[in-house]
């Protein structure tokens, strides 16, 4: 139910299948590993003996950043547009 992106017809609405699935993998990393739980008193994770220390967005964006790899391009050729030009 915090989940606004199942909702129809918002803002939060995904129009791509990748985007939404970017979206959840968020959710649930955040449900998960970041937000304390009152019953719990802990992160399902800290809960479950998969970490001891509570992560937060900042943890999170230095693993993105250490994983993501740029696409190479290749190189640039010129169309028969560009070289009548």
């Amino acid at each position: 139910m915090g989940m606004r992106r199942f909702t129809r017809l918002t803002n939060g609405f995904s129009k791509k299948l990748e985007s939404h699935c970017d979206a959840l993998a968020l959710y649930f990393f955040h449900y998960n590993w970041i937000r304390q739980h009152k019953s719990l008193r802990v992160t399902p994770a800290m809960a479950a003996n998969l970490t001891g220390r509570l992560w937060s967005w900042d943890d999170v964006l230095v693993q993105i950043d250490a994983a993501y790899q740029p696409k190479v391009r290749g190189p640039y050729k010129k169309t028969v547009d560009q070289i009548s030009n």
